[in-house]
């Protein structure tokens, strides 16, 4: 119950912001399962004002702390005209409905209409959202939470999740490109003639201690480049294996590895917990940003010599030609492999200081690679001459000086409906700053998973109010479309490059679309969109600006970093697991942060 209610006042505040008082509310009912809890406002409000907490609240007293009154104090600041703008977008997104329908079920006694007002109000209120305005707007005496709702939303709402959702209502327009349709000889995306054999093997790394788990997929001719595949945080190898199992019937060795420290065995593992109550801090190490372009690195030495001496692979890893596929993390992973420098200052200035009610789960998840210590040795690994990011986890883990050092050829997908890896601050900024050859496959209504094998995921995402994800039959198009596209990038690099290129044209991605989503596939983006872009980017970066101007000064007395202050718990309702597994959204970590003045033990 502590940390259901701790992680609900830290929560609501970034599902809902502040309205004026209008009719004021006078309690706060929070609601636990079968358990219920009244609060006053007015006793909230003196908590916040003063910091010190109330005789009617001293039940809570050990929950109301100093990172509880920064977070009832904090106000979301947004230019009022961009902030309304945003709100109206969304509302009138693809989203929107199921974006208020979920609202309801976090304050189940508000009405779609009073919860629509609340938040057109809230966004162009000139002191900013705040939690006590938005409480104090309803009229009626007593407001109710459903503190599980308020706390699996968390990772779901976001102020970069919403610039996505502004701009998909002009994506449609601005990128499609009048066509006719092609005429091909065949399909690339039929499963190809050769007979595909699979192979799992372990593969000890004893220099860093690394257990790496590998799928083999090869057929009897093999030829062009070798594939690696790497998944996102909290999935395994088997995330995209009908695109492996594809790649390798038309002659394509594939190899998906497993990343020990951020697969899905790590996130449900026991030691997750250190105790029954201290949740641990690393569940996603620092050091796991460099261990993962090692491990494939590592893989690569490691097939290279089955190449020579196996009796059956003899032949079978071209390990000199390399195209890493990267699912969100593993997004990361291949730009890293394709020479694209970490840069830690930039991350630091971003995650150190700003309030995390306008972070996505992405952004959040980035912010554990800046307790990385420097020097760190570059990741470029020579062999690789292809990428391919799929929903990638980018943000502010490069700066625009290194992606512009990625000199290979390079095809990122992006979903508009992705809350996780949200399209305009991880794909779109980023896919404008290459200066490669490129490509960008837009989804215009895809979700984080809708690349994913439908075998190995849980399908009880796509029926739960507060994921995101869009049912099999609805996505089933894209990954087709990603078949074929894929294929046709690859081949490329070999002798049929001329046959497979009508492949990567806009006509044939735009044939795929459907009603639920639609396909686009660009080289560039028209500039007029750039600048949209860079606009709706905007109140992100105001907002981290002026925090960052006042961030140390407020600091004093509470905590230094504001990240790690008000975001004392996220929900695991980010990490979709495979298979059977539960949707984790009731597990909390704390997210810890080092100061940058405290030396490493």
């Amino acid at each position: 119950m502590k940390q259901g209610l701790m992680g609900w006042l830290c929560g609501i505040a970034v599902i809902l912001g502040g309205v004026p008082a209008g009719q004021t509310a006078e309690r706060v009912t929070v609601r636990l399962g079968m358990l219920k809890q009244t609060l006053s406002i007015t006793d909230l409000e003196q908590f916040a004002e003063t910091g010190q907490v109330p005789p009617a609240l001293q039940l809570y007293a050990p929950l109301l702390n100093d990172t509880v009154q920064y977070t009832l104090n904090s106000r979301l600041q947004l230019d009022p005209s961009v902030g309304d703008k945003l709100v109206e977008d969304l509302l009138h997104s693809s989203a929107g409905e199921r974006f208020l329908n979920t609202l309801q079920v976090a304050i189940p006694d508000a009405s779609a209409a009073q919860i629509q007002v609340a938040l057109m109000q809230a966004a162009k209120h000139p002191e900013g959202m705040s939690l006590l305005g938005l409480l104090q707007a309803f009229p009626k005496q007593t407001v109710t939470v459903d503190a599980a709702a308020a706390i699996a939303l968390v990772s779901q709402l976001n102020l970069p999740y919403w610039q996505s959702q502004a701009l998909s209502s002009i994506l449609n327009q601005e990128l499609t490109v009048a066509s006719q349709p092609i005429q091909t000889e065949f399909d690339p995306t039929k499963t190809g003639q050769a007979w595909v054999w699979k192979q799992t093997m372990v593969l000890k790394d004893y220099q860093r201690d690394r257990t790496i788990p590998v799928d083999l997929y090869w057929s009897r001719r093999t030829q062009g480049p070798l594939v690696v595949i790497s998944h996102g945080f909290g999935a395994d190898r088997r995330f995209l294996g009908y695109l492996a199992y594809h790649l390798a019937s038309y002659g394509l060795t594939v190899v998906a590895l497993e990343h020990p420290a951020s697969n899905v065995a790590w996130l449900t593992s026991d030691p997750i917990h250190a105790s029954r109550t201290q949740p641990k801090s690393n569940i996603l190490p620092a050091t796991e940003f460099i261990d993962r372009p090692q491990d494939v690195s590592f893989v690569l030495d490691r097939l290279s010599r089955l190449n020579q001496f196996s009796n059956t692979l003899q032949g079978k890893f071209n390990t000199d030609e390399v195209t890493v596929i990267g699912h969100s993390l593993g997004g990361y992973t291949a730009l890293a492999l394709a020479g694209a420098d970490l840069s830690l200052d930039y991350l630091r200035q971003f995650c150190n200081d700003p309030s995390p009610v306008i972070f996505s789960p992405a952004d959040l998840l980035q912010c554990n690679a800046a307790d990385l210590q420097v020097p760190q040795k570059r990741l470029r690994d020579e062999r690789v001459v292809q990428t391919i990011l799929l929903n990638p986890v980018i943000g502010r883990l490069f700066n625009p000086k290194s992606l512009a050092q990625v000199q290979v050829p390079t095809l990122m997908l992006t979903g508009t409906d992705d809350s996780i890896t949200p399209a305009v601050s991880q794909q779109f900024l980023p896919f404008t700053q290459l200066q490669t050859s490129k490509y960008l496959l837009t989804a215009i209504g895809g979700t984080h998973l809708s690349v994913g094998d439908p075998s190995n995921l849980n399908h009880v995402v796509t029926q739960s109010i507060f994921v995101r994800e869009r049912s099999e039959q609805e996505t089933e198009p894209l990954r087709q479309l990603l078949k074929g596209v894929s294929l046709a990038f690859i081949k490329q690099q070999t002798p049929e490059a001329d046959r497979y290129r009508i492949f990567l044209t806009s006509a044939y991605a735009q044939s795929f679309s459907t009603e639920q989503v639609k396909l686009r596939l660009n080289s560039q983006l028209p500039p007029h969109f750039v600048k949209r872009l860079k606009i709706a980017a905007l109140p992100m970066e105001q907002l981290i600006a002026s925090t960052l101007a006042k961030g140390k000064t407020e600091a004093q007395g509470a905590c230094y970093a504001q990240l790690q202050c008000t975001l004392g718990s996220l929900p695991l309702v980010m990490f979709i697991l495979p298979g059977g597994l539960p949707l984790a959204a009731n597990q909390i970590f704390k997210w810890h942060r080092r100061r940058p003045d405290r030396k490493s033990p």
